[in-house]
């Protein structure tokens, strides 16, 4: 049986190989084709006859339009990576390193790690199980493949991460103030209980947390196909961790080394928190990204403890973010030009893609439609908020005309969307980076998941879609 399974593995990791070996010689930056798709929806719009001067006007006032969004995406990334690095996270991740008893069970407990930690919080979910990785792969009895755990720990980004709390759509969704104009009046908003926290899209989570951790047991190498942490001469001796403080020689040192400051402000800040879950429905509380961030902002300083070892924190984390500080801009320019830029009979290019989203859908078909084109466009714009900033306005559209439930709309795009990222290597970054691999490593594994997480999430999205009916946008 394990020596069918291995050979099942190699032929799909061949595969997958060769597909990374491709991308990484024919596909550039995820930059440049943020790039790309200003000028194509440009000549999109050209096209239908929206003027030039329309054009360019909507090109500038879309591109500051996500400020408020870009700033919550960077502060949840940062605050993700600044709790993970922690020195009490870091004490859990030793002791859940003792627990598995062999390689594939490690295999597995990372995997679960990487997909229930996602559901929270996204970004300290690849950076968590990436340190979680690097600890068991030192203890060499487990005879552990590093690439398969290493694909374990990114499970949670292919799978359950869109999901969650950590939502960018859903997110986007809930928080009037974060949502674009053109996109309030068309969904208005759309609360937790009517995305994430609906039973058809917990139905999903663990539907898929069951096949990817059955995947990652039976999919990871045993015997002499193993290759552990050794095979790719990766040195670790240099510690992960944040620098400890140094000797305090002067007032302004003392000031950076004591945890008086960090208690005071985290009472504050406590305090403030739990105002807002009293005050209010504790799923609306949640739902709001600024209280979402601030509660692990404030985790951060606590588990950090002084202000010295939090700073170290976040001036690692803040490389990870360049990616959303540069593209979320126009994100918001590509959006703009399509809702805003309109020809003489008053169409813009969202309206004429609704109007083919609805001549090849009906009201069953949709999540499917709609799954296979977010999942297709996931691969070339490797962002969750800032794709559905540009999906939004016509695939929402669409499901008013469809007359289909506009909070399983957002998770039909939540489900379909991660799913590109089993091989776009733009999230796996900050995780490869810590673990010292390349994508081309672990991709063979992902793929895998990849085969057996599409069509299930199609069948589901169809299958449970039918379970809900159109509710009209509701405006606060």
């Amino acid at each position: 049986m394990s020596t069918n399974t291995t050979q099942g593995v190699g032929f799909f990791e061949r595969i997958a190989v060769r597909i990374s070996d491709w991308s990484e010689k024919w596909f550039p930056d995820s930059y440049v084709f943020a790039l790309l798709g200003v000028i194509i929806v440009a000549l999109a719009a050209w096209s239908i006859g929206a003027p030039a001067t329309s054009i360019s006007r909507a090109f500038g006032d879309g591109f500051w339009s996500l400020i408020p969004f870009t700033l919550q995406m960077t502060m949840l990334i940062v605050c993700g990576y600044v709790v993970s690095v922690s020195k009490p996270v870091e004490k859990l991740i030793h002791l859940l390193a003792r627990l598995p008893k062999d390689g594939r069970m490690a295999i597995v407990m990372v995997a679960f790690v990487s997909l229930s930690i996602s559901l929270i919080q996204w970004a300290m979910s690849t950076v968590l199980t990436a340190l979680l990785v690097i600890a068991l792969a030192k203890r060499k009895e487990l005879n552990m493949d590093y690439r398969a755990a290493a694909a374990a720990a990114f499970v949670g980004m292919g799978a359950t991460w869109a999901l969650g709390l950590s939502s960018s759509a859903a997110q986007l969704q809930a928080n009037k103030a974060s949502l674009p104009d053109n996109i309030y009046q068309l969904t208005g908003v759309i609360p937790f209980a009517e995305t994430i926290f609906l039973w058809q899209s917990i139905v999903i989570v663990l539907v898929l947390i069951v096949i990817s951790l059955a995947i990652a047991y039976w999919s990871a190498p045993m015997g002499k196909n193993v290759k552990r942490l050794e095979d790719f001469a990766i040195d670790f001796d240099e510690p992960l961790e944040v620098k400890t403080e140094q000797q305090t020689t002067r007032p302004g040192d003392w000031l950076e080394t004591t945890p008086w400051l960090t208690i005071l402000v985290a009472i504050i800040g406590i305090f403030w928190i739990y105002d807002q879950f009293v005050q209010q429905d504790p799923m609306i509380a949640i739902s709001n990204l600024n209280t979402y961030n601030f509660l692990f902002l404030m985790l951060g300083l606590i588990l950090h403890g002084t202000p010295r070892r939090f700073l170290n924190a976040v001036y690692k984390a803040v490389p990870a973010c360049s990616g959303v500080l540069i593209q979320f801009p126009l994100y918001g320019s590509i959006a703009y030009m399509m809702t805003k830029a309109v020809n003489i009979e008053g169409y813009s290019v969202s309206h004429y893609i609704a109007n083919f989203f609805v001549s090849i859908s009906n009201t069953e078909t949709f999540p499917v439609v709609m799954g296979v084109y977010s999942a297709v466009l996931g691969f070339f714009v490797p962002s969750g908020g800032g794709k559905w900033i540009i999906e939004a306005p016509y695939v929402m559209q669409a499901a008013h005309d469809l007359k289909v439930h506009l909070g399983w709309s957002v998770q039909v795009y939540n489900a379909a969307e991660a799913l590109p990222n089993f091989i776009n290597p733009f999230f796996m970054l900050p995780m490869l980076g810590i673990l010292k691999l390349k994508a081309k490593d672990v991709i063979g594994f992902t793929v895998t998941q990849l085969l057996f997480h599409l069509p299930v999430v199609l069948f589901l999205l169809w299958i449970l879609g039918r379970t809900l009916t159109y509710i009209p946008p509701q405006f606060s």
